[in-house]
């Protein structure tokens, strides 16, 4: 086995030291780089205005003031904004279930005609700058097409964009092909219909990209900004991303450094509970064994 680092070096004391101080150096490198805004927000929600304002900065706060994290809840209406995002961000987990999955057991099992074309142009679809797409996608959703309905101000802006994800539905295609066609023939030669070898089969050996495409489809909603911006501008209809931005003209820079906090958690405690399934999920279909 060909390594960057050849065996007879790694046999050295020097060759080990010489690796392991390398290894260490990159390892702290990256994972500062990665953990210190997440410090330097936490931290700096727990100073002063002006000990925020001071050059320059401390890397630790004089006192540990936690209430301001109470008023951060009250003044920015978190509460609000928290249940709209959790509203927004659990239906389009709902819808992009629903349409990826299918979409992609479709062009797995079902093998329509112009199945490798649909997948290609889906694909294709990555390649666009999201911002490119904007405009039509606003406009599709300020008069929907054949229904002429306005969904702006409602969850379905949100839901119905985020449900049909070409990255998503590439992810759980290359699992399914992964599933033995084996399996899927003596089912059917059971009787089983495509819906319920999908619904039966498919779906119990699928957990972990599907647990995969579940997390990710929630952060990406809950992240997003521009979106909920454009299509929800009333107040009480705001996400928290975008409630947060409306009101921090007329907060303090602590209250909203902890409002931002208090927003992140959510996430990050998704990350620690799933970040195994995330890893299994991510390289699994990648090979056929």
């Amino acid at each position: 086995m060909r390594t960057l680092v050849s065996p007879l070096a790694l046999r050295t004391t020097r060759g080990r030291l010489m690796y392991w101080a390398i290894l260490s150096i990159v390892v702290i490198g990256f994972t500062g780089a990665f953990v210190f805004p997440l410090y330097w927000m936490v931290t700096g929600a727990l100073k002063s205005p002006d000990e925020l304002a001071q050059i320059p900065p401390s890397f630790f706060p004089t006192s540990f003031d936690f209430g301001v994290y109470a008023d951060a809840w009250e003044q920015l209406q978190l509460g609000v904004f928290l249940k709209n995002t959790v509203l927004y961000a659990g239906g389009a987990w709902l819808f992009t279930l629903a349409v990826d999955v299918t979409a992609a057991y479709a062009l797995s099992k079902l093998r329509p005609f112009f199945g490798k074309v649909v997948l290609a142009a889906m694909l294709a679809t990555l390649m666009i700058p999201p911002m490119v797409l904007l405009l039509p996608t606003y406009l599709t959703v300020k008069d929907l097409p054949i229904l002429h309905l306005d969904l702006l101000n409602t969850p379905w802006a949100i839901w119905l964009p985020a449900a049909a994800n070409g990255f998503f539905v590439f992810l759980l295609k290359r699992f399914f092909d992964s599933i033995p066609r084996e399996l899927l023939e003596a089912a059917e030669i059971d009787g089983a219909s495509p819906m319920r070898i999908l619904w039966s089969i498919v779906l119990p050996v699928s957990r972990p990209i599907l647990g995969v495409v579940s997390i990710l489809s929630v952060v990406t909603v809950w992240k997003d900004f521009v979106w909920p911006l454009l299509v929800l501008p009333e107040t009480d209809k705001m996400s928290i991303s975008v409630g947060i931005a409306s009101l921090s003209a007329q907060m303090p820079q602590n209250v909203l450094i902890a409002s931002l906090v208090i927003a992140s958690l959510p996430t990050i405690l998704v990350f620690f509970v799933f970040q195994r399934s995330i890893m299994a999920g991510l390289t699994a279909g990648s090979l056929k064994g």
